[in-house]
């Protein structure tokens, strides 16, 4: 099947940018010391943390607006093509022990993440920071934090260029 790159992401893709790139290593630590269970990459690009969780028996959902990105992430990860700007994709409340977010900003699923997140689960993210790109996709120092305000922070850095957090859901 060809696919035809009808955004900006797809010929990105195509031309083989983000891909071979490794996974985060906060997320390889916290994937490795974690029993496996569900997990939902949001916006996984070229999935390099969809497929690090599948390959420790996570059962893994990921989602990217690029169909060029998704078409080189094989089973058993699940993926769905879906923009998620429109709102194409909606996270099932209560269905996730690990929802993870990286490099993608959008305040406006943050109602969605936390709820689809079970009790004793865990989200995951790593967005850049205010003055590295663009603004309308980064984040403040203490933005992450602070929208997961009443979680357990695990995990969090804010040096270089990224934001990283890992929070547990109460309960």
């Amino acid at each position: 099947m060809m696919i035809v790159a009808q955004l900006p992401w797809d010929e990105r893709y195509a031309r083989g940018e983000h891909s071979g790139q490794p996974p985060l290593a906060f997320l390889a630590e916290l994937a490795a010391r974690l029993p496996a269970g569900t997990a939902l990459d949001l916006a996984c690009g070229a999935g390099r943390h969809a497929r690090l969780l599948a390959d420790l028996g996570w059962r893994v959902t990921a989602v990217d607006g690029s169909g060029v990105a998704l078409s080189g992430i094989s089973p058993p990860v699940v993926t769905v093509l879906a923009d998620l700007e429109k709102g194409e994709f909606a996270i099932e409340p209560g269905a996730w022990d690990l929802i993870v977010d990286t490099c993608y900003w959008q305040p406006a699923l943050l109602h969605s993440i936390r709820a689809g997140v079970r009790p004793g689960g865990r989200v995951a993210m790593a967005i850049p920071i205010a003055g590295t790109m663009n603004p309308a996709y980064t984040v403040a120092p203490g933005e992450l934090a602070t929208s997961f305000e009443g979680w357990r922070v695990e995990h969090l850095r804010e040096e270089g260029r990224l934001s990283e957090l890992v929070a547990v859901k109460p309960g």
